[in-house]
């Protein structure tokens, strides 16, 4: 069916499925974008949004901007103290993960805050110590690193799909404490996330995604299956709490049904739990540029400059 032909998502969807479908195409937008949009043109919250759904747009943004300012703030602390700080992040498919993490790694040095997203194991990788392939993208001093999901996949995806046997269930809950401490033992501070969201809003974003192809390639084969298994994936998290919650290495729910609302509780608490402090920094002078008379700058060839078509 061409593009002119195509039917409109009204005679598949109600209204509200149309309106979150639209919120998470605005949603995918990069912020600053978003946020010129919005200043431009006010009623790309939706024709009908409200003052309070405007005025929450417009606090959005600056709370943002000024957790982003602390996070760099945060980051040069770690540097300078040569801390090394783990974050994990977990939860069901469409939770938001990969949206928290982008915002907080924004305006990040990527080579002090990195992020760890492992793709399924190979087939020597499963022959390892479970851990094993997590350890090597642990950090140095003066590192941070999120992992958009993590060895915590165990005790999730792994046992709700039959990838693991229970033997090896059964060993993941008898180690994994001893396995954090020694983390936090070695001097890295861990801090664990899980993004909570409902039945209905997962249902929301699922359509979303197939229907905005930016967002299509997320959808796999094995998230349409979790979405089956969604009362088997709750009773897996119920049990991963009951087994690796404690004082030393708790769980912090994040209910992440508002992506925004998500981000901002999320960023917030994070900042929350790293004792930082304001490094400071020596002013910095530009020096002049070194000019000779014998300098000539040679012309480049015209056939390898980039078309000016904009």
């Amino acid at each position: 069916m061409d593009k002119e032909n195509k039917p409109p998502l009204s005679i598949f969807y109600d209204e509200k499925s149309i309106e979150k479908i639209r919120d998470e195409f605005f949603d995918h937008m990069d912020e600053e974008l978003e946020m010129q949009l919005f200043e431009a043109d006010e009623e790309n919250a939706g024709p009908d949004a409200s003052s309070e759904e405007k005025e929450f747009r417009r606090r959005y943004f600056r709370e943002l901007h000024r957790m982003q300012v602390e996070l760099v703030k945060l980051q040069d602390w770690v540097v300078a103290n040569k801390k090394k700080i783990v974050i994990l992040f977990e939860g069901r498919d469409s939770a938001g993960k990969g949206g928290v993490i982008s915002r907080i790694t924004q305006r990040l040095n990527p080579r002090v805050c990195r992020i760890a997203a492992l793709p399924a194991p190979n087939d020597r990788e499963r022959t390892q110590w479970y851990f094993q392939r997590y350890v090597q993208h642990l950090p140095a001093a003066g590192e941070i690193v999120l992992f958009d999901r993590s060895w915590y996949n165990r005790a999730g995806v792994e046992r709700v799909m039959g990838f693991c046997t229970d033997e090896e269930l059964e060993e993941f809950f008898r180690t994994v404490g001893q396995f954090e401490g020694m983390l936090m033992g070695s001097g890295i501070q861990l801090i664990k996330y899980w993004f909570s969201i409902t039945d209905e809003e997962q249902v929301y974003r699922f359509k979303a995604r197939i229907h905005d192809p930016l967002k299509r390639w997320k959808l796999s084969p094995m998230d349409l299956e979790s979405r089956r298994r969604w009362e088997h994936y709750t009773w897996a998290k119920e049990e991963m709490f009951n087994h690796t919650h404690s004082d030393e290495s708790p769980w912090w729910v994040v209910p992440a049904d508002n992506k925004k609302k998500a981000r901002l509780n999320c960023m917030s608490h994070l900042l929350s739990q790293v004792p930082y402090q304001e490094v400071p920094h020596q002013e910095v002078n530009l020096p002049p540029r070194e000019r000779h008379e014998d300098y000539e700058r040679n012309e480049l060839p015209r056939e390898v400059i980039v078309p000016q078509i904009y």
